[in-house]
């Protein structure tokens, strides 16, 4: 009766699982790789919007401005656009928007 049964022996399961094990051992060491890549470009997407904005303020007032919290008291950014994801901080040189530790 047993012998008509079908199933996974012990020593499948175990193949499976340590086959399993390597490809996760491969990826994720990479996702951690891929994460200050996402903040890089997160960020440069982010300095790009804000010195559009910026841009914008000077075209509507005639005058560029001299810091992010001008930006910020004319509704043209949020605060929360003041930081990158990484922690970097904005600021604004020149009309120049940069990014800085």
């Amino acid at each position: 009766m047993l012998k008509n049964q079908k199933g996974f022996t012990l020593i499948e399961m175990l193949i499976v699982i340590m086959v399993i094990s390597v490809i996760m051992i491969l990826i994720i060491p990479n996702l951690g790789k891929k994460t200050g890549d996402v903040h890089t470009k997160g960020c440069d997407a982010l300095i790009s919007v804000v010195q559009a904005q910026a841009d914008a303020y000077q075209i509507d007032t005639g005058n560029m401005p001299s810091s992010l919290d001008q930006l910020q008291s004319a509704d043209y950014i949020t605060a929360d656009q003041l930081t990158c994801s990484n922690g970097d901080k904005l600021s604004i040189s020149n009309g120049v928007v940069n990014a800085s530790n």
